[in-house]
């Protein structure tokens, strides 16, 4: 007989640079002339060939049992037409946590839609999530990203449990996709 998973949430915070830090990098808009410095994305793309491409995801819900990382490179995600989406993250395994996310790291970020995350190597993740239909994105890797550089662990397979993603402040730009 299957047991039933054990559900828990995941509080939804505002991303801030210095709350999304231990993950990566918050990359907001800055001025065209602005110089090169630590507020433009620090990518580490070298080991291949630079991916830089479109994805339309539909609603998936909140709910989520499997993180990602990369251990290769970075990742840049970034959403269109200004809509706001959901990341849950959590850092690079250290020793404690060689092949598997620290579950007591865990964080759930609102990332709103005129800025971008870029991952740190290794850093876990699963989304990206939204309350939209839909949501194009941006995303910046490698070319084989998703075939040489793709660890995931599962956590209802290995420990019964499920996230989900709670809070959030409601997109005012949802009047669109949702007309009266």
């Amino acid at each position: 007989m299957a047991s039933i998973s054990s559900l828990h949430s995941l509080p939804v915070q505002p991303i801030t640079a210095a709350a999304f830090q231990p993950y990566g990098q918050l990359i907001t808009p800055m001025p065209d002339a602005h110089p090169y410095g630590p507020d433009n994305a620090q990518l580490v793309l070298s080991p291949g060939i630079p991916r830089f491409y479109l994805m339309h995801l539909t609603y998936r819900g909140r709910r989520f049992h499997q993180m990602t990382r990369h251990v290769a490179c970075t990742q840049c995600l970034g959403s269109l037409a200004g809509k706001s989406w959901f990341l849950a993250v959590a850092p690079p395994s250290g020793p404690d946590h060689p092949d598997h996310p620290d579950r007591a790291a865990l964080q759930a970020f609102q990332i709103p839609g005129n800025c971008f995350v870029k991952l740190a190597i290794g850093t876990w993740h699963a989304g990206p999530y939204f309350d939209h239909p839909f949501v194009d994105f941006y995303n910046l890797e490698l070319s084989d990203t998703n075939e040489v550089d793709h660890f995931s662990y599962d956590f209802q397979q290995a420990e019964n449990v499920i996230f989900e993603l709670v809070g959030g402040v409601p997109d005012t730009e949802t009047s669109h996709d949702h007309p009266d």
